[in-house]
């Protein structure tokens, strides 16, 4: 499993440990990522994924897992970000359908 955020894209970053006698050795930033789930309204299920806290606090801002993905572009999303978005459009086309007919 990859170490990135599946909104904001955020991963890990490099950089150095430094000593009190100024020796440095390699290190990795970790992202601060946490296992979380949405519920979808659209869907009408709950969505498991694995985002940094700043990407949680991003969806909540913007009223909820629906909200947020609808409202932004899909040049601002990751891949699976995107994937996720359609399925949404999908599942409120076909509601918008039923409820036509």
């Amino acid at each position: 499993m990859a170490r990135r955020c599946g909104i904001t894209g955020k991963g890990v970053l490099t950089g150095n440990n430094v000593s009190h006698a100024n020796n440095k050795t390699r290190r990795r930033f970790l992202p601060n990522l946490q296992e979380t789930s949405f519920f979808s309204d659209v869907l009408g299920s709950s969505i498991q994924l694995r985002l940094t806290t700043n990407g949680i606090r991003t969806i909540e801002h913007n009223g909820g897992l629906d909200a947020f993905l609808l409202g932004t572009p899909n040049r601002k999303l990751p891949e699976e970000a995107q994937s996720l978005k359609r399925r949404i459009q999908r599942a409120q086309a076909k509601k918008a359908q039923a409820t036509a007919a």
